[in-house]
């Protein structure tokens, strides 16, 4: 597995456990990283990830709740909707990441942790988005940052 895939499904593994435990206490976000089995960096950049997606969270969720025309976000699994909002957040705001690679990561990452229709859902979702994006779709953008 790459670094940036192991990155991205330790981010989700925190995501997931924020939006389940609602402001997690210091016992249950240590508990977390003892049953994650990933690598120190990637614990590291994981968190670096969640740290750098949340502030956007609520911009991420208006984009999602665009496309998720009379249905509500929360009623979205709780792994496809923290999958959707790393890729969306990427696509969006990281311009080092070109927006494919982004959105077959999401497809890669829904089959492993969702459900069986998981993949195709996340794929549906970033479709639509990706017409929003005002750059290349198959590379970095030149002006890449973060």
């Amino acid at each position: 597995m790459g670094k940036r895939r192991e990155t991205r499904e330790t981010a989700l593994q925190i995501l997931v456990s924020r939006d389940l435990h609602r402001n997690p206490s210091d016992e249950e976000s240590a508990a977390l990283w003892t049953l994650l089995e990933c690598s120190e960096s990637a614990r590291a950049t994981g968190e670096k990830l969640v740290a750098e997606l949340t502030p956007l969270q609520a911009e991420i969720d208006t984009r999602l709740k665009e496309v998720c025309q009379n249905y509500e976000i929360d009623r979205l699994s709780t792994v496809d909707r923290n999958i959707l909002r790393i890729a969306i957040y990427e696509m969006f705001h990281r311009l080092d990441i070109p927006p494919i690679v982004c959105i077959n990561e999401a497809i890669e990452i829904a089959k492993r942790f969702g459900t069986e229709e998981s993949g195709r859902f996340v794929n549906g979702i970033l479709d639509r988005l990706k017409g929003q994006l005002d750059r290349p779709l198959r590379e970095a953008s030149p002006s890449s940052g973060s």
